[in-house]
């Protein structure tokens, strides 16, 4: 009877291929190498009794037939990942640890408070946090190595679930010696686009939310490229140049004085902070303990 059971791996092989476009990055995906990957794919298409893919130099893409089979592992492979979490939730029922990842604007700004009013709530849950960049944090979800994550990109992946929690918006900045300090014309988004900034770096989340509501500052060079907000505010001040930062990291500079706002020309730059989870989509326990403080905060 087992014998005749999916083999849930070739399974999630098979939709990574159809999702990634291609072999070898559905491959990288799954983590199988792409030789083992094309023997996988070819018992697959034998035991389905139909190519189930179309392959050329450009890639593979699914047949009618691949696609009402892409569409079924779906659902099996969802159906696995839900029995796995009710698994693991009933071998360790009484386990109160949360592992967390948590993009640095949240870790500095809003985490604190979170977790001093989970604290308050359940003071059994302890938490292991971990402050990453955006893409850091959605690598720890899909490897499994984290429980619940906190991003601040627009960028989210499939197969994740999400809950938008609130928007933050981004501002410009720049050291009160700076020229644009004394402009009295909001600033345009081509000027900005156009001009080298102090950025965080390649994945941050806040990197990630301004090439993607300006798209053209993505083919300006940054005039330095930085690892933390801190480090950015930083270097603003000594008058390395502008930034674009969240509200949230720059109010107290900008109330002290040490900081400037720019406005901007039309718009306000808005970018979602989302929790997000592998598993079952209504969350249990720690986790949705945590999820829903974030929420009400």
């Amino acid at each position: 009877m087992t014998q005749s059971l999916p083999n849930l791996q070739a399974l999630a092989l098979f939709v990574a291929v159809v999702d990634e476009g291609g072999l070898g990055a559905g491959a990288r995906r799954v983590g199988i190498h792409q030789p083992n990957a094309s023997r996988v794919l070819s018992r697959l298409e034998a035991e389905a009794g139909t190519a189930l893919l179309d392959r050329d130099p450009r890639g593979s893409r699914p047949t009618s037939a691949g696609l009402l089979y892409a569409a079924h592992a779906r659902e099996l492979l969802a159906a696995a990942d839900e029995f796995s979490a009710w698994l693991r939730h009933s071998r360790n029922e009484d386990a109160r640890e949360l592992r967390v990842g948590v993009s640095m604007t949240i870790a500095e700004h809003l985490m604190p408070a979170w977790l001093t009013e989970l604290r308050r709530r359940s003071p059994r849950v302890r938490v292991d946090l971990e402050v990453l960049n955006s893409t850091q944090v959605l690598a720890g979800i899909h490897e499994g190595r984290l429980t619940l994550g906190f991003v601040e990109t627009p960028h989210l992946p499939r197969g994740v679930n999400t809950l938008a929690l609130r928007e933050d918006e981004l501002v410009v900045v720049v050291a009160p010696q700076h020229d644009w300090a004394r402009r009295e014309e909001p600033l345009t988004l081509a000027e900005l686009a156009a001009t080298p900034l102090v950025v965080r770096e390649g994945g941050s989340g806040t990197r990630d939310a301004f090439e993607e509501l300006v798209p053209d500052a993505a083919r300006t060079p940054p005039v330095q490229e930085l690892g933390s907000n801190a480090a950015v505010r930083v270097a603003v001040v000594s008058g390395a140049g502008p930034a674009v930062l969240s509200m949230l990291a720059v109010r107290s500079p900008l109330e002290a004085g040490q900081l400037h706002r720019v406005p901007v020309a039309g718009t306000r730059l808005r970018r979602p902070l989302t929790a997000v989870w592998k598993g079952p989509r209504r969350l249990s326990g720690p986790a949705a303990e945590l999820v829903d403080v974030a929420g009400r905060s």
